[in-house]
């Protein structure tokens, strides 16, 4: 049910979507709201709309065409990705490090690559300034929950995709709001420059009463702290996140924009596109795309992993 551009315009349109979506329920480990557990596999490519196709990407290849001899020549490989989004790409106080789900596979595609994991540079990257990063050479990718959408494919070549997605609303425990249309009607609503929640809400501004950007997902939780919106809107896997990571938060019921994630990098570098779809073919195959899963996602998520895996129901 994925759509690779938006198509939510209208209140009555809106409230359809979060009358179709999965209920997140109580429980889970740190009192998180976690995605139901039930909610059947989210297919985007059956109902897929729109001028282009997000599942569209080069062959894998093990081959080292150009890009990929450039890259190895300077001996570093430069990704960009999330510092602040818990269990996605976040900084561990403890450690100084940064860890998650999209850093294991940060980690992963530039080791397969460079054949060196002291060869690859993490550099934290802003939402807003992802598509930028790549086109003026300060990352070689983004591994940064990247929507794929028919946008961002005029400006960035993306990977297979390896994640399934949707937009969700978070508000704080003490919001009466039951559902996404109570959360973001006549409210104040947050959501990061660039990120397709903010492409959501633009669509819908009319619903909201005002629309408050910001450079960083984390920001919006903070203003929420502050008192200052009155909702967040960011995709499944970050809200569940700060849901996990702050318990005076909660995620509301109802969904929109279904959407799958993939690695974002030059148009004009093909041949390090394929190298990156055979990484994530062999990630996946290794078993080891699901244990990064299940580490850093399934306790606050709870599906299996199958449900966000597009290869799936991505044929």
């Amino acid at each position: 049910m994925r759509k690779g551009t938006v198509r939510t315009r209208t209140v009555t349109a809106l409230a359809l979507l979060a009358s179709c979506a999965a209920v997140l329920g109580g429980g889970g480990p740190s009192g998180a709201a976690p995605l139901a557990a039930e909610a059947a596999p989210l297919s985007p490519r059956a109902a897929q709309a729109g001028p282009c196709d997000i599942y569209s990407s080069v062959p894998p290849s093990t081959e080292d065409g150009p890009a990929v001899k450039a890259v190895k020549a300077r001996h570093s490989l430069v990704i960009g990705v999330d510092q602040n989004s818990f269990r996605w790409g976040a900084r561990n106080p403890n450690t100084g490090q940064i860890e998650g789900f999209d850093i294991d596979l940060a980690r992963a595609i530039g080791a397969a690559i460079m054949g060196d994991p002291n060869k690859v540079v993490l550099k934290p990257v802003a939402t807003a300034d992802r598509v930028d990063a790549i086109q003026k050479g300060r990352v070689d990718l983004i591994v940064r929950t990247m929507t794929v959408n028919c946008q961002r494919m005029e400006q960035v070549a993306f990977s297979k995709p390896y994640f399934n997605i949707t937009q969700r609303v978070l508000v704080p425990r003490s919001s009466p709001a039951k559902n996404l249309d109570d959360a973001i009607t006549d409210k104040t609503v947050c959501a990061a420059n660039g990120s397709t929640a903010a492409t959501v809400l633009k669509d819908v501004k009319k619903v909201a009463k005002q629309v408050v950007p910001v450079e960083n997902q984390l920001d919006c939780l903070v203003l929420m702290q502050l008192g200052k919106v009155d909702a967040t809107m960011t995709d499944d896997g970050l809200a569940a996140g700060q849901a996990a990571q702050d318990q005076t938060v909660r995620i509301v019921d109802g969904e929109a924009q279904p959407e799958v994630i993939g690695v974002a990098m030059l148009k004009t570098s093909p041949d390090l596109t394929a190298r990156v779809n055979q990484v994530l073919a062999d990630y996946y195959a290794s078993g080891a795309w699901r244990s990064s899963y299940e580490r850093w996602l399934k306790p606050y998520m709870l599906n299996d992993a199958d449900h966000y895996w597009p290869g799936a129901t991505a044929h």
